[in-house]
């Protein structure tokens, strides 16, 4: 029997295959720009909820899939298999990529993203990637000042994977309605909240409603 854990995931490793966030897939698949995203699939009241068949066939259509692939992402080894591979491939020495560029304050500010947490539009600076990313839906944020440390420092570049699946322990970037953004450890996230620990000891970890979150984005590498 499928479960809900399966059929988003497969989801998430099609979009992923094809260097898109889920929020790139609905969009390339004519569908909502949110239809994929994490806080669509759970209802308020905590109930699952579950992609179309219509939904599927569109992304299928939209990326030349074949069911046979999708359903290949359902197998219970698909997601270890694919953790192995993207694991091997960062092992290898890649070939380095420019990447864009923007800082803490700058990213607070609104006009810079679309709503999957990706720079949207042109103006910001880039840096060079020391190795080229599995995928193209990645960027940089420049630390600005100490509240980060001593994990981060003023100066250091993080690597954020806007729509990659978020665990517990994971190091993160959120973005809040209000301009917000904030480097934290995840904690804990519910249907309706999450839970974020500092990095600095000095400042008081953050619980926050996911209707006030605008995206979380998971930190990959760091420049340090």
């Amino acid at each position: 029997m499928l479960s809900h854990d399966q059929i988003w995931g497969a989801i998430d490793r099609l979009a992923e295959r094809h260097a898109l966030t889920p929020s790139g897939l609905a969009r390339r698949a004519g569908l909502d720009p949110t239809s994929f995203n994490k806080s669509k699939r759970l209802s308020a009241d905590g109930r699952l909820r579950w992609p179309s068949t219509e939904s599927i066939a569109k992304v299928l259509d939209a990326t030349g899939a074949s069911i046979e692939q999708f359903l290949a992402f359902l197998r219970p080894g698909a997601e270890l298999s694919e953790q192995r591979t993207k694991q091997q491939e960062a092992a290898v020495p890649r070939q380095g990529s420019s990447i864009p560029l923007l800082g803490f304050a700058q990213a607070g500010a609104g006009g810079f993203f679309d709503d999957g947490g990706f720079p949207a539009g042109q103006g910001w600076d880039v840096v060079d990637f020391p190795a080229a990313p599995s995928t193209s839906a990645v960027y940089a944020l420049e630390v600005q000042g100490e509240s980060m440390m001593p994990l981060y420092r003023d100066g250091d570049v993080l690597i954020v994977e806007p729509g990659a699946q978020v665990r517990r322990n994971d190091r993160v970037v959120v973005r809040t309605n209000e301009g917000e953004v904030m480097a934290k450890v995840l904690l804990r996230q519910s249907p309706r909240s999450i839970e974020l620990m500092s990095l600095n000891s000095e400042h008081p970890n953050r619980t926050l409603e996911l209707s006030d979150v605008d995206w979380i984005a998971r930190i990959i590498w760091a420049s340090q």
